[in-house]
């Protein structure tokens, strides 16, 4: 499997000839979509998905399918279930039999604060390799190779960042959600967050966007 941080929280993936767009959200560039033949969305904050563009995307690609949260695949109903709902539990393969296995897991954001409702939120093991985990610290009943590793949030702190890593216990942690971050903050988080959970059977990675990484 190659791995491609964009930006922010999305990620391309490419494994078995299909490529996998997670989370495209605003911070990201107007063409993230463009090559997909697949996306996944763990929630509806404007970070992970633009609703619009998304919709740009199906129509240019009537190949394109998209799973993400109930309470998001709602937003879409009138494209005909090319946008399929998912909980936690679920499985599926992108591509068909012999195709890309996809695990769900999680169902809601984290506390960002008492006064803001929770949202709905799902966590995806793509090819039993990576796992997002979108806006929660879900920890998977299943091994995780490659842990991406939200390392800034308004619903996060650095030492729960630090303990989820080591309660996943992935080979390797690399850092995404990080567009909250200056150059001196994504230092100073990246420095912790390795210092913190990096160890001889642990990396932890800070990618480049745009440059891919071979996992496996």
């Amino acid at each position: 499997m190659q791995l491609t941080k964009i930006g922010h929280s999305c990620v391309r993936l490419h494994a078995k000839g299909i490529t996998i767009v997670i989370d495209p959200g605003a911070f990201n560039p107007a063409d993230v979509l463009d090559g997909a033949d697949a996306v996944l969305v763990t929630h509806e904050h404007f970070d992970h998905v633009v609703p619009d563009q998304l919709r740009a995307a199906l129509a240019d690609n009537p190949e394109l399918q998209v799973w993400t949260n109930p309470a998001l695949a709602a937003q879409f109903a009138d494209l005909g279930g090319r946008v399929l709902a998912v909980t936690h539990g679920d499985t599926f393969e992108i591509g068909g039999t012999g195709g890309v296995p996809v695990h769900v897991y999680g169902e809601k954001h984290a506390t960002i604060h008492r006064d803001i409702p929770l949202v709905d939120n799902v966590g995806f093991l793509v090819g039993g390799e990576v796992f997002h985990p979108g806006d929660a610290l879900t920890v998977p009943d299943a091994p995780v190779p490659t842990l991406l590793t939200p390392a800034a949030a308004p619903w996060l702190k650095v030492a729960e960042a630090a303990d989820y890593v080591r309660e996943v216990a992935p080979r390797r942690a690399i850092l995404i959600h990080d567009a909250v971050l200056s150059d001196a903050g994504r230092e100073v988080h990246t420095r912790l967050l390795t210092g913190l959970t990096e160890g001889p059977e642990r990396d932890v990675v800070t990618a480049t966007p745009g440059e891919p990484l071979t996992l496996g």
